[in-house]
């Protein structure tokens, strides 16, 4: 039964939520603006989104409210919340099916402007049967914001995601990870216990109910995978029809997640260094992939030896890293990419490394609040090991099996010295429920690798079906999909029908690729990029806009398409 009140108390051994059956508890909502608000059957008023980040875009018909919701589910009436969630109702309404609430993963992303997104994205025939609702959830922007005190992530950016040292001493690790975990405390207090995946399904049921719909559909990214499947796990006979894109392993959450990031990125290396071998001529990084692969250990390395220094940022060799992992999450990508290895490899590096920062949102957000709720979300769910030297051990045998990544998917983050133990245990996904799940996965996706779909589809068990498509990259639908993921989506989005069996599609080539750009938008970017739509990537994020904007390279977003 649905369990929509409160989370068990954390056994000393793993086993499944009691789910406990209670009525849904009526919201209480204001209005995000008063001015020129609308009412709808439903009672709830509707009004002006708060401004959007600097540059992003968002489509004039999304609105807003705001819900307030308990902070701790086991006393209901006790603290509340600020929740705010935004929507495009369909242009159709004599089509209309219901709801379909989606999540760009993160954790710790905003997700208020998914319905602009999808709306510019989706095919028509899905938009007319849909009311897109996008929430910021519990912790992140307007959402009552919490925050790690991290006042300028750019100067930690090779420790928020935790590369080692060159040497592959983790030492600066252990302490930025025991001073962070110490100041998360300090700053969210009471909040950061209870911004976890488990509540913010709970927070998604009561968005259902406030809506007035019986069930909703979902549409859920990277860590949204695992929310929407925790959802379902919760509230079984609720979800509708349920797309999981790009998933997460619920049985490998989360110290086992980050491990995988260091096989998914040596899947899909390959074929970025083929796409710029075949172009050597142009971009002169090497004639074969194992000598491309060349130039980025001996760019990496330099770098390490001698950083570019700037007065905003210090270009190391883990940040070139880094930006080469998340850049790697689309082929459009590519040309990106390859110009900006091209630089640091001539010892030319772009101008204007100064202007490496995120860009601005319009309200008042702590420049660390994405990264506070992605150690919320991966400290909070399920406790971490705290044996440092496991650590130290797993990273020197990650550094020799995966160069690649130097070691930073195995090593220490500030779980390990949380303050708090999790309030209830991970909830069990299990394929208890209706056969209504699609599980979309590109067979090479560096973020949340082809593995993890494997996981997911054998924890849900009969309720789905699972899509290869035979890509590199993070994101499906409607992000880069081939005529055959794309179709099976739209059917099921549209009619409800699943392929009676799993099914292998052949998927978009890096050699379709026309000219350079950013393609992902902006959530996908930090996707933690955020792992998992990894975590550091603010300050990453702002590095490829800047230094595309002054390398001579084009770049577009994807409400450009």
């Amino acid at each position: 039964m649905p369990d929509d009140r409160s989370p068990t108390p954390r056994p000393r051994t793993r086993r499944s939520l009691a789910l406990v059956a209670v009525a849904v508890l009526a919201a209480t909502l204001t209005p995000a603006t008063p001015a020129a608000a609308t009412a709808t059957p439903a009672g709830l008023v509707w009004g002006a989104c708060p401004p959007p980040a600097e540059g992003s875009g968002r489509d004039t018909r999304q609105q807003c409210t705001t819900l307030r919701l308990p902070l701790d589910y086991r006393h209901p009436h006790g603290r509340q919340i600020d929740l705010t969630i935004s929507r495009i109702a369909t242009a159709e309404p004599s089509l209309r099916r219901g709801i379909l609430v989606s999540n760009p993963g993160g954790p710790g992303e905003s997700g208020l402007d998914m319905p602009s997104f999808l709306a510019a994205a989706l095919p028509a025939e899905v938009l007319t049967r849909y009311d897109l609702i996008g929430f910021d959830p519990r912790g992140v922007g307007t959402s009552t914001p919490i925050t790690c005190g991290i006042t300028e992530p750019a100067a930690a950016a090779d420790l928020i995601l935790p590369y080692p040292a060159p040497d592959g001493s983790i030492a600066r690790n252990i302490e930025f990870a025991r001073t962070t975990a110490r100041d998360c405390a300090a700053h969210s207090g009471a909040l950061l216990p209870h911004i976890t995946t488990a509540n913010t399904a709970r927070d998604m049921d009561r968005i259902r109910a406030a809506l007035g719909e019986p069930t909703l559909s979902y549409l859920g990214y990277s860590y949204g995978t695992y929310l929407g499947a925790v959802y379902i796990s919760l509230f079984p006979d609720r979800g509708d029809r349920i797309v999981l894109d790009s998933a997460v392993d619920p049985n490998r959450i989360w110290h086992g997640h980050m491990r995988q990031f260091s096989t998914s990125v040596v899947m899909r290396f390959p074929d970025f260094t083929g796409w710029v071998a075949a172009r050597n001529d142009e971009y002169g990084l090497g004639a074969t992939p194992a000598a491309v692969t060349e130039t980025y250990f001996a760019t990496a390395a330099a770098l390490d030896r001698e950083p570019v220094v700037t007065p905003d940022i210090v270009v190391t060799g883990n940040v070139y890293r880094e930006l080469t992992r998340v850049l790697l999450g689309n082929d459009r990508n590519f040309p990106l990419l390859a110009g900006f290895w091209q630089a640091f490899a001539q010892e030319t590096p772009p101008a204007a490394l100064s202007a490496l920062r995120r860009a601005a949102p319009a309200t008042q957000l702590p420049a660390d609040n994405g990264i506070a709720v992605l150690y919320a979300i991966v400290c909070g769910d399920v406790a971490w090991p705290r044996d440092v030297d496991r650590y130290a051990s797993d990273v020197a045998v990650d550094r020799r099996l995966f160069p690649i990544t130097a070691g930073m998917p195995a090593n220490v983050w500030p779980c390990a010295f949380w303050p708090s133990r999790p309030l209830e245990a991970p909830v069990a996904v299990t394929g208890k429920g209706p056969r209504n799940v699609l599980i979309l996965q590109n067979l090479r996706d560096p973020t949340t690798g082809w593995l993890g779909a494997f996981g997911l589809r054998r924890a849900l068990d009969r309720r789905a079906t699972l899509v290869t498509q035979n890509a590199g990259g993070h994101g499906v639908f409607p992000i880069r999909s081939g005529p055959c993921a794309a179709d099976i989506a739209t059917t099921f989005l549209t009619t409800g029908t699943l392929p009676d069996r799993d099914r292998f599609c052949p998927g978009p080539s890096p050699d379709d690729v026309g000219g350079a750009s950013l393609a992902r938008p902006t959530w996908m970017t930090f996707g933690l990029a955020s792992e998992l739509d990894p975590p550091f990537l603010g300050p990453i994020s702002t590095s490829v806009n800047a230094l595309s904007a002054h390398s001579r390279i084009p770049h577009r977003t994807a409400f450009d398409r």
